[in-house]
């Protein structure tokens, strides 16, 4: 992690926006585990560092989404959960599209290559764009386009413990 120098002053304003489902299926193909879950008071104070983050919407396929996770990302982060119809793919587009203006960055959750023409026009109209992804899952050319890359590793994410993960195989059995 770079130092900052006591000189400098970084006020930049920052929007992550997270694929959830591109960034849960990679984590849980690289652990090969499905109750493996991202750890965002590890990995959101990692990714802005010292700069002002203006907001945190998680985009995900389907209506189960935990009202936890809603929760705490609503009281930790003012964030927000968005459930799609599809994919998140259009939503999160749109959603940054309109944040263009707003911030000076914005960091994409997500190794998805559909989002490579998104942060092309993105860079053109000035906002530095940044990705945070499973390496191994990574499109290499989504990647390249960005500003900067954010590995999510290992440490980044945690496994709910067995009894955790049936309590919540019966909730999702009883919700259709």
């Amino acid at each position: 992690m770079a130092q900052q120098s006591p000189d400098v002053v970084i006020s930049q304003s920052v929007a992550i926006l997270v694929d959830g489902n591109n960034i849960e299926r990679s984590i849980h193909e690289r652990c090969g585990d499905e109750g493996a879950m991202l750890n965002f008071d590890k990995l959101i104070p990692r990714l802005i560092l010292n700069r002002a983050l203006n907001r945190l919407i998680y985009f995900r396929e389907g209506v189960q989404i935990s009202s936890k996770l809603a929760e705490r990302l609503h009281q930790l982060y003012h964030g927000s959960v968005r459930p799609c119809h599809k994919s998140a793919d259009i939503p999160l587009s749109i959603k940054a599209m309109q944040l263009a203006s707003k911030v000076d960055t914005i960091i994409i959750m997500s190794g998805d290559s559909d989002y490579i023409e998104l942060v092309r026009h993105l860079k053109t109209e000035g906002v530095r764009i940044e990705i945070a992804a499973i390496e191994e899952t990574t499109s290499a050319l989504l990647a390249e386009e960005a500003d900067y890359f954010h590995p999510i590793k290992e440490e980044d994410w945690f496994t709910l413990s067995p009894k955790k993960q049936m309590a919540r195989r019966r909730t999702k059995h009883k919700r259709k």
